[in-house]
């Protein structure tokens, strides 16, 4: 019986908070695949900062979401990402998660245009225990080969990583 309680427990218990974070960045990117700008505005901190790692980072939620509003409405391009890797600091407030990204944008002559990166966000948990982006950003790619993307399809809404 004190088993079978420990086991109930278990499988209850709130993943970890790196589990949380990975979780939290597909839910991120769900709400950019499936054109959810309501959704998409609620992981961002109001302080937040985009294409951090650019020259003219867009700062604060409001601006971010009018700046995204587009690539969330799907009409400018197509973008997807998940995470492969995410690190929670020492205290927990802070995390970091990385993985592939894929980009699809449509030439003047109609083609289809796709290539594969690298982003990089930073994550803070606020005083209400949610985690909300602080920093993001990405590097510009490399065109896409079939296997990189066949992989990447199978990782989409993947469990956490093993060890998190």
């Amino acid at each position: 019986m004190i088993l079978l309680a420990a086991l109930l427990m278990t499988a209850t218990a709130a993943p970890s908070p790196a589990c949380q974070v990975w979780q939290r960045e597909q839910a991120f990117a769900r709400s950019v695949r499936t054109h959810d700008a309501a959704a998409f505005r609620t992981f961002l901190a109001d302080d937040a900062v985009f294409d951090a790692n650019t020259a003219h980072p867009a700062r604060g939620a409001a601006a971010i979401a009018a700046a995204w509003a587009p690539i969330v409405a799907g009409k400018a391009l197509q973008l997807d990402w998940q995470p492969a890797h995410v690190v929670v600091s020492a205290d927990g407030r802070l995390a970091l998660s990385s993985g592939p990204y894929v980009l699809t944008t449509h030439g003047k002559d109609g083609q289809a245009h796709t290539s594969m990166g690298h982003f990089s966000t930073v994550w803070r948990r606020g005083r209400d225990g949610a985690w909300r982006v602080q920093f993001d950003g990405g590097d510009e790619g490399h065109p896409a080969d079939g296997e990189a993307l066949a992989a990447f399809a199978r990782g989409v809404d993947a469990g956490c990583a093993p060890g998190l």
